[in-house]
C-alpha cells in the first residue's frame, strides 16, 4: 500500500483503540438504538508492515527500473554492428562532418560542401561528434541512437511516475521499449530516434511546469520543442497545441499569468529553433552549401514546402512519390492508402499498432473516472497530455498526402506506452476498491478506505461524531446519538421527507436525491473492470491478427496469444463478480470494547483470507493480460533487432503479405517485396524483379521508364518512353546492359524488342512487356548494388575493391574524387573510399545543385576526377539539371566499364 493508505489505516486502528477503552456506546432514552447488531461489527484491519519513507517509492521501484533500463539497452545493442552503415545517406554526412566542421555546422552530404542533407542537422551532430571521438564505424553512428533509446525510456518513466506511480512508469517504458519500430528505429541513424527524445523529455518539463506554475520549466518544454524542430523541422511541432492546452488547462494559476508563460515558451521555441535558421538565411549562397530538398536554395522553402506543408497536401515539388491520396491519387507505394485506419493497414500496423486499441480504449475510461474532476486535476491532465499527442499526431499521419513512411510512427510510441501505463494502472485501482454492501444488518462505519485497503476501525464511542460517510438525503444518520446538549451530527431531512425521529417534515419540494457514494463507487469499479476486461480481450484479438499477416513466422504464438488472453480476460470478469468486501462477526467483548487482550491480527477469518487471495489472484490474472498484450510486439521487436537493416525505407518485424518486411537493401524483406518477382510492389500484376508492376517490362534494377537498369528496362534499358525508339534519352548515360528499342540505341547486352524490348534475361512482348522470367538481374533487382533504379534511391551502393582504388588514386588533386546522380548513389563511394563524392541532385536527382554551367567549371577547373553512371530517378517536378549534366557527360567524355559499373575520366576522357 503507499503511504496514503498506511496513513488512514493508523488512523483506523487509533479509533478502534479509543472504541475499546471508552467501552459501550450510551444511549438516551427513547433515542433509536445503534445501528450495528450487537453481536457483529467489522474487523479491523491487520497491523500493516511500515510504510515507506515519504517522498521514496516502494523499495522495488528502483530494481524494476535499472532491470528495464539494462533490458532495453541490451534490446538495442546487440549485434548493432551488423547494419553496417544503416542508412548510409545519413552516414555520409556523419563522415562529412567528421571531417569537416563547416559541413557538420550545414549538415553537407559530403566534406567539401556541395549539398545539404534534406534535413536540418541536429541529429548529425551527435552522431559526427561520436565519430571524432572513436573513429568511422558502424558501432561510433548507431550507438549514439540506441543511448538516446534507452534514455527516453527512462524519461517516459520518471515522467509517467511522477503523478501516477511507479508500476505505471514502468508500464509505458516497457511499451516503449518493446514497440516494434522503436526498436527498428533505435537501433537505425535516422533522425527519428532524437526526435523522440527530445519530445519525451518536452513531456516531463511540461509535467513539471504544470505542477507549480512554472515558467521555467515551461521555458524548457519549448527549448526542447525548438531542438527537435532542428531534428526532423516541423514534425516536431505537432506536439506545441497539445502542451499549451495541458497547461493552460491544469496549471495551479490565473488565466493571465498561465497566458503570459505560454508565451514566454513560445519565444523559447522561436529562439531555439531559429538561431540555425537565421544563421543559413543571412550567408550568402556562395559562402555555404546548396540547401538539399529546396529548388531555390532555401531553408525556409524546405521547412514550409517539401518538409512542410508539401508532406499533408501532397504538393512537393522535386519528390519522387507522396503518400497514398485517398481515391488511388498520389504515388504511395511505400506510404499506404491516407485514411483514418492507415495506422491499422498491412504497411504500418505491425510497426505501431499493436497497443493502440488497447491505449483508446484505456484514454476514453480513464477520462470518464476523472469525471468532474477540479480544473488543476492531475489524473486528467496526464491523460490530456499523452492523449492529446497520440491524437493529433496519429491523425496527421493517418491523412497526410505527401511522401509518409511507416517509421514516422515512432512518434507515437511514448504517448501510446504513457496512456496504457496509466489506464492500467487507474482501471486497476478502481476496479479493486469498488465497495460492495455490507451484510443484512451491518451497516458501513469508519473512514473511508484507500484504494486497495480493506475497512477499518470500529464504531465510535459514545459523544464522537461517526466518520463515515455522511448519509444521503432522507436516510437517517446511522452513527450513535450524541449526549445532551449536541446537535446531531447528521444532515437534515429535505423538505417532505420524513425525519428518522418520527417528527414532522417542513412543507415545501421534494429534492432529487443524490446517488450515494457507495452506489458511484460501485458503479466506478463495474466500469473500471469492464474497461479492463474488454482492453484485454481486443488487445488479444488485434494481436492475434498482426500476428496472422506473417503466418509463416513462429504460427504457435498467434495461438497461444489468443487462448491465454481470452482465457485471461473471463477470468478477470469472473473475478470482478465475486464479493471484495464481507464483514466478519466478532466476539462481543471486542464489539463492547472488551477483551483488552484481543488482536485484531489473530481475529482474519477464513472470509478476509479469502478476500485476500482474490486480490492476489486478480493481479497475477492482470499480469497474465499484461504479458500476453506485450508478446507479440516483443516477438516483433526481437526478430526486428535479429536482422540487420539498411537502406533508405527500413521495416520492423517479420516478412507481412501485402506489406513490408524486414529492412534488407532498401528496407525490403531479403531484397523482395510482397506479390511478385523481387522487388516488385504489392497489389498489382506481377512485374519483372526490381521493377514497378503495371508499367511494361522493366528489367532488374530498373523504375520503368527511368534510366540505367543495368540488365533490362522497358522501351531499352535505360530508356524513358517518352523517347522516341527506346533509345537511350539525353539525361542519363546509358546503363551497362541497355537493350535496344525498334528504332533505339544499343546497349552492351540487350536484347530487342518491338517497342522497347526487355533486357539481358527479360522476355519480350509486342510492347515491351515482360517475358516469362521478367527480366532478372545480377543482385535481384531491389538490393540495387550495381543496377540503377531502386538501388540509386533507396541503397547506396556498395563499390568493389576495383573501383575503390580507381577513385582513391590521386584523390588528393581533386576536390571530389567522383560525382553522380542522387545522394545514397554517392554515399556508397564516399563511406568506401572516405573521399567527398558530389551528389548531383541531392537525394531525389531533382535539385538544381549543381547546375550544368557550374558542373562544367568544376571540370574545366580540374575539381572533379569521375562521374560515374547510373542513379537518377523521375522526380514530381523539379530540376532537371542533373539530367543535363548526365547528357554532356555522356556527348562528351568516353565511357569505361569497372566491375560492371560505367565510369567516365572528366580529367583526360574528352572525346576526340
Amino acid at each position: 500500500m503507499d503511504r496514503s493508505e498506511s496513513l488512514l489505516t493508523a488512523q483506523g486502528a487509533q479509533a478502534a483503540q479509543t472504541a475499546q477503552t471508552a467501552g459501550p456506546p450510551a444511549t438516551e432514552a427513547g433515542a433509536a438504538p445503534p445501528a450495528y447488531p450487537p453481536d457483529a461489527t467489522r474487523v479491523p484491519e491487520p497491523t500493516p508492515p511500515p510504510a515507506d519513507p515519504p517522498g521514496r517509492d516502494p523499495r522495488w521501484a528502483r530494481p524494476a527500473l535499472l532491470g528495464l533500463l539494462a533490458a532495453t539497452g541490451l534490446l538495442y545493442l546487440w549485434g548493432l554492428g551488423a547494419s553496417g552503415w544503416g542508412n548510409a545517406f545519413y552516414s555520409a554526412a556523419v563522415q562529412a562532418g567528421s571531417q569537416s566542421w563547416e559541413a557538420f555546422f550545414y549538415g553537407s552530404s559530403d566534406a567539401a560542401n556541395s549539398i545539404t542533407v534534406d534535413k536540418t542537422p541536429a541529429s548529425l551532430w551527435l552522431m559526427a561528434l561520436s565519430v571524432r571521438l572513436f573513429g568511422l564505424s558502424s558501432w561510433s553512428i548507431l550507438v549514439p541512437q540506441a543511448l538516446l533509446g534507452v534514455a527516453s525510456v527512462g524519461v517516459l518513466y520518471s515522467t509517467v511516475r511522477r503523478w501516477y506511480g511507479p508500476a505505471a512508469g514502468l508500464l509505458a517504458g516497457a511499451v516503449l521499449a518493446l514497440t516494434p519500430v522503436a526498436t527498428l528505429m533505435f537501433r537505425f541513424n535516422n533522425p527519428d530516434a532524437l526526435l523522440v527524445f527530445l519530445l519525451v523529455a518536452a513531456a516531463y518539463a511540461t509535467v513539471r511546469a504544470v505542477e507549480t506554475a512554472s515558467a521555467r520549466w515551461l521555458a524548457l518544454t519549448g527549448t526542447l520543442v525548438g531542438l527537435g524542430f532542428l531534428t526532423k523541422m516541423l514534425q516536431a511541432f505537432l506536439v506545441i497545441p497539445v502542451f499549451a492546452g495541458v497547461y493552460l488547462l491544469a496549471a495551479p494559476t490565473g488565466p493571465g499569468r498561465r497566458i503570459r508563460h505560454l508565451l514566454l515558451a513560445g519565444l523559447a521555441v522561436v529562439v531555439s529553433a531559429g538561431w540555425w535558421v537565421a544563421i543559413v538565411e543571412l550567408v550568402p549562397a556562395s559562402a555555404r552549401p546548396y540547401i538539399g530538398g529546396s529548388q531555390h536554395n532555401s531553408i525556409l522553402e524546405l521547412t514550409l514546402g517539401y518538409n512542410g506543408l508539401g508532406r499533408i497536401t501532397g504538393d512537393e515539388v522535386g519528390s519522387v512519390g507522396g503518400g497514398g491520396r485517398p481515391g488511388g491519387g498520389g504515388g504511395g507505394p511505400f506510404s499506404g492508402q491516407a485514411g483514418l485506419l492507415r495506422m491499422f493497414d498491412t504497411e504500418v500496423g505491425g510497426q505501431i499498432s499493436w497497443l493502440l486499441p488497447a491505449a483508446l480504449i484505456l484514454l476514453v475510461a480513464g477520462l470518464w473516472l476523472a469525471g468532474r474532476a477540479p480544473r488543476t486535476d492531475r489524473t486528467r491532465a496526464g491523460l490530456l497530455l499523452w492523449g492529446g499527442w497520440l491524437l493529433v499526431t496519429g491523425l496527421i499521419f493517418s491523412f497526410m498526402s505527401g511522401i509518409f513512411h511507416a517509421y514516422y510512427t515512432v512518434a507515437l510510441a511514448p504517448a501510446i506506452g504513457g496512456i496504457v501505463g496509466i489506464g492500467v494502472t487507474l482501471l486497476w485501482r478502481a476496479a479493486r476498491t469498488a465497495p460492495v454492501p455490507a451484510p443484512a444488518g451491518v451497516e458501513p462505519t469508519g473512514p473511508v478506505p484507500p484504494a486497495g485497503v480493506a475497512p477499518t476501525g470500529l464504531v465510535p464511542p459514545a459523544g464522537v461524531a461517526p466518520t463515515g460517510l455522511v448519509p444521503p438525503a432522507g436516510v437517517a444518520p446511522t452513527g450513535p446519538v450524541p449526549p445532551a446538549g449536541v446537535a446531531p451530527t447528521g444532515p437534515v431531512p429535505p423538505a417532505g421527507v420524513t425525519p428518522a425521529d418520527g417528527g414532522s417534515a417542513p412543507a415545501g419540494p421534494v429534492r432529487r436525491r443524490r446517488p450515494t457514494a457507495a452506489f458511484a463507487g460501485r458503479w466506478r469499479g463495474t466500469v473500471a473492470t469492464l474497461s479492463l476486461t474488454g482492453t484485454l480481450a481486443v488487445t488479444t484479438w488485434w494481436s492475434w491478427h498482426l500476428l496472422g499477416r506473417s503466418p509463416e513466422w513462429y504460427p504457435w504464438l498467434r495461438t497461444t496469444v489468443l487462448v491465454t488472453g481470452l482465457a485471461a480476460a473471463a477470468l478477470l470478469l469472473l473475478l470482478s463478480l465475486l464479493p471484495r468486501t464481507t464483514p466478519a462477526p466478532v466476539t462481543k467483548e471486542l464489539a463492547s470494547g472488551g477483551g483488552a487482550g484481543a488482536d485484531a491480527n489473530s481475529l482474519i477469518t477464513p472470509a478476509w483470507r479469502g478476500r485476500r487471495a482474490g486480490r492476489w489472484l486478480g493481479a497475477v490474472v492482470v499480469g497474465v493480460g499484461l504479458a500476453v498484450g506485450l508478446a507479440g510486439p516483443a516477438a516483433y521487436a526481437l526478430q526486428t533487432a535479429a536482422t540487420p537493416h539498411t537502406g533508405a525505407i527500413p521495416s520492423a518485424g517479420p516478412f507481412v503479405a501485402g506489406g513490408f518486411g524486414p529492412g534488407g537493401r532498401g528496407g525490403f524483406p531479403g531484397g523482395r517485396m510482397p506479390g511478385g518477382g523481387s522487388g516488385e510492389f504489392p497489389g498489382f500484376p506481377g512485374g519483372g524483379n526490381g521493377q514497378f508492376p503495371g508499367f511494361p517490362g522493366g528489367g532488374t534494377g530498373a523504375f520503368p521508364g527511368l534510366p540505367g537498369g543495368q540488365d533490362g528496362g522497358s522501351n531499352g534499358t535505360g530508356a524513358v518512353p517518352d523517347f522516341p525508339g527506346g533509345g537511350q534519352p539525353p539525361a542519363m548515360p546509358g546503363g551497362q546492359n541497355g537493350g535496344t528499342g525498334q528504332n533505339g540505341g544499343t546497349g552492351q547486352n540487350g536484347g530487342t524488342g518491338q517497342n522497347g524490348g526487355t533486357g539481358q534475361n527479360g522476355g519480350t512482348g509486342p510492347d515491351g512487356g515482360t517475358g516469362q522470367n521478367g527480366g532478372t538481374g545480377p543482385d535481384g533487382g531491389s538490393r540495387g548494388q550495381r543496377g540503377g533504379g531502386m538501388g540509386g534511391l533507396l541503397d547506396a551502393r556498395e563499390p568493389s575493391a576495383e573501383m575503390t582504388a580507381l577513385l582513391t588514386a590521386d584523390a588528393d588533386d581533386y576536390t571530389w574524387v567522383a560525382a553522380t546522380v542522387g545522394s545514397n548513389n554517392a554515399s556508397g563511394y564516399q563511406l568506401a573510399t572516405g573521399e567527398p563524392v558530389m551528389p548531383i541532385g541531392g537525394f531525389n536527382g531533382s535539385d538544381p545543385s549543381p547546375t550544368l554551367a557550374q558542373f562544367q567549371r568544376y571540370v574545366a577547373d580540374g575539381r572533379v576526377h569521375y562521374f560515374i553512371g547510373g542513379g537518377g530517378f523521375r522526380a514530381d517536378g523539379g530540376s532537371d539539371a542533373s539530367g543535363q549534366i548526365a547528357a554532356w557527360v555522356a556527348q562528351t567524355f568516353t565511357a569505361t566499364t569497372v566491375d560492371g559499373v560505367t565510369v567516365y575520366d572528366l580529367s583526360s576522357g574528352r572525346r576526340g
